[in-house]
């Protein structure tokens, strides 16, 4: 196979069945780049994880951080900028010490439009910058990044129910005004939404998570394979190891929940109430459908939504997130090592995405290179937000189109500068990124008269 290989040239050698949906996304990648398109070789992608209960504000300052008026909203006239590399992260997001140098803390963004949500949750305001008490008013930015960054699942929305029936949570994202993206809460579900689509007839009925994902689409890999030279190979392989990966992991899910229902009768034949093992599993799947080509734009929710959607760890020994977000104790840990606890296992299974991501090479680098994962709560600083500011945690630059992580950065407080921003700022960012700016996003808050709602943030343009 030469460097003049084209996607056309590949697909008309190679006549695909039941994996079309699958593998053309990555044969099309292998083109690419055989045929030096850096551009289509590199495809941006971008992953938002919401927690429910409020992130505090303390997880993503710096460890030992110290500002006058270091309260919540912070208290500071001007943008407070810090090097991470001088400082150790919090323990809260100490499973992502290793990648510091991708990772950009901030704290002071506003979206006081979201005031009047429901109490525990910010609901479609977290992602779609107006009030999230009024329903899905708007599209929310993570399907909006799915419009802009085109693939055969324009966006994928898993993750962790609220309750341990919990199927799908319809309260977090939006296609578009009155337009629900129901989030997908169970893995078996997830796993045959997404990779069910090689099967057909009589064979979709049949396909389950005790399938071999191979088996369906067996010939279509020899076929692309026998088709590609070695390098082309040796790339279109790391792409199928994304598949048995998944496909461990779905054995993993098998085993243990059978484990689980022999110790634990009470659960019904469901893993229900191990949230871990679910939210693992999640991740495993949304890592396999970014890596395969088979979306660009993932949320991952765990919990979040509604008064009392915020999910329960009794593995952990935490089964009740609504008291610790008031305060109280769980046992013998204290709210604070509670939210610790939760905070260092979400970020772990994020810097397992980040190895992931890291493992494929992609262009001149990796696909971690291309891709950007943005960490916050549903429900802004705390779990009765007063949504003064909203902390974010971003992972990548997004192949570049941002500014190197590294920083953290604390922007003006609320109604304290000009230079305060709003989480739309944030998200008018990522959009022009993506190559599909807005004149607007979201609603604007009517009290920030003399701050631009509709400009990117230059602090993070690279």
């Amino acid at each position: 196979m030469t460097t003049a290989l084209t996607r056309r040239a590949l697909l008309k050698d190679v006549t695909l069945g039941a994996g079309a949906t699958l593998l053309a996304p990555a044969l099309t990648r292998v083109a690419a780049h055989a045929a030096g398109d850096a551009h289509a070789a590199s495809p941006l992608r971008v992953v938002f994880v919401t927690q429910s209960n409020g992130m505090d504000p303390g997880h993503i300052c710096p460890a030992g951080w110290k500002l006058e008026g270091n309260g919540s909203p912070p208290a500071n006239t001007k943008l407070v900028e810090e090097q991470l590399a001088k400082h150790p992260l919090h323990a809260a997001l100490e499973p992502l010490a290793p990648f510091k140098d991708k990772v950009t803390l901030l704290r002071g963004l506003s979206n006081r439009i979201a005031n009047g949500s429901a109490d525990h949750s910010g609901g479609f305001a977290a992602l779609g910058c107006y009030n999230g008490k009024n329903g899905p008013v708007a599209q929310t930015i993570d399907a909006a990044l799915g419009d802009a960054l085109p693939a055969p699942f324009k966006h994928v929305a898993i993750g962790l129910g609220g309750k341990p029936e919990s199927t799908m949570n319809y309260l977090l994202s939006a296609i578009g005004p009155g337009t629900v993206q129901p989030i997908v809460c169970s893995p078996d579900l997830s796993y045959q939404s997404l990779f069910g689509s090689v099967a057909g007839g009589s064979a979709k009925a049949a396909f389950d998570r005790k399938t071999h994902l191979f088996d369906f689409m067996s010939d279509d890999v020899k076929r692309s394979r026998a088709a590609l030279a070695g390098g082309e190979r040796e790339k279109f392989d790391q792409y199928l190891q994304a598949y048995e990966n998944l496909h461990a992991r779905q054995k993993e899910l098998l085993a243990r929940e059978e484990a689980i229902r022999r110790a634990d009768p009470k659960l019904g034949g469901k893993p229900a109430d191990k949230s871990s093992l679910i939210l693992e599993s999640q991740f495993e799947i949304a890592a396999a459908a970014l890596v395969a080509g088979l979306t660009r734009s993932v949320t991952i929710a765990s919990g979040g939504g509604s008064q009392g959607e915020f999910g329960t760890f009794p593995e952990f020994g935490i089964r009740d997130l609504h008291t610790i977000g008031h305060g109280g104790a769980q046992g013998e840990k204290s709210n604070a090592q509670c939210f610790t606890e939760l905070r260092q296992f979400h970020c772990k299974l994020i810097a397992g995405l980040v190895k992931s991501l890291m493992a494929v090479k992609e262009g001149n680098g990796t696909a971690m290179d291309n891709t950007l994962i943005v960490y916050l709560s549903d429900q802004a600083e705390q779990h009765h937000a007063r949504y003064f500011e909203w902390p974010v945690v971003l992972i990548g630059n997004l192949g570049g189109k941002l500014k190197a992580g590294g920083r953290f950065l604390q922007f003006p407080g609320y109604q304290k500068s000009s230079e305060h921003r709003t989480l739309a700022n944030l998200y008018q960012t990522l959009l022009l990124a993506a190559g599909k700016p807005r004149d607007k996003f979201g609603s604007p808050d009517p009290l920030l008269r003399d701050i631009d709602q509709t400009k990117p943030l230059g602090e993070l343009l690279a």
